[in-house]
């Protein structure tokens, strides 16, 4: 199985990407959020998830390891494929979809291409008070290791580092207080919502309030 590929983007098409290495191409399927932060020629690293089936073999790939592990986590739910999955991610992006889990907020995965009505709800019903995923191992902490292969590495993946970054923080504190894991999340969730770009200060007060409602 393929878990990661380092290499040169060769090409990019409307749904997928050729990632060179070492002279071989490898045809990845990836979103059109990802696929529009690729630069022709430059070098990147992909986080894959392989599918085997009996007639096909098909990678998919994602700049972060924690999309990754979304995607997986969301193909859990009856009635939501690759595509779907994909649409999710692109629809939302993965900070989003995380307080949507955190929260069963049926309305944001709506937004999603081709999630009705009753499969956002079902989502929402039954990704709400479950961890997100944690991801395999050698990405530990979800660290993005793409390279210059993002048309804007740095601008792009620092909102996204920080706002997850505080959110973990936020529930790390509410969890040190003696709250429940489930409800710490729903309420850094909640907090990080109602105030993007709030330090974690902030956000913990936010999640208090949130709490004693």
């Amino acid at each position: 199985m393929i878990g990661k590929l380092r290499g040169i983007v060769d090409a990019i098409g409307e749904s997928e990407a050729v990632i060179d290495v070492n002279g071989v191409g490898y045809l990845v399927g990836m979103g059109g959020q990802a696929l529009a932060r690729l630069t022709q020629g430059a070098e990147i690293e992909v986080h894959i998830e392989t599918y085997v089936r009996e007639d096909s073999f098909r990678l998919w790939g994602f700049l972060s390891e924690r999309e990754r592990a979304w995607f997986a986590r969301l193909q859990l739910i009856q009635g939501v494929g690759a595509k779907a999955a994909l649409a999710i991610l692109d629809a939302l992006g993965v900070d989003e979809l995380e307080s949507a889990a955190a929260l069963g907020d049926a309305a944001s995965f709506g937004k999603a291409k081709g999630v009705g009505p009753k499969l956002a709800a079902r989502l929402a019903l039954e990704m709400k008070d479950k961890p997100p995923p944690t991801g395999r191992a050698f990405a530990s902490g979800f660290s993005v290791a793409a390279h210059a292969g993002l048309a804007s590495a740095q601008t792009g993946d620092t909102p996204s580092h920080s706002s997850n970054a505080a959110r973990e923080e936020t529930v790390s504190a509410l969890l040190n207080l003696g709250y429940g894991e489930t409800e710490a999340r729903r309420a850094a969730a909640a907090a990080t919502r109602a105030s993007p770009g709030a330090d974690i200060a902030a956000l913990i007060r936010l999640a208090l309030k949130e709490l004693s409602k």
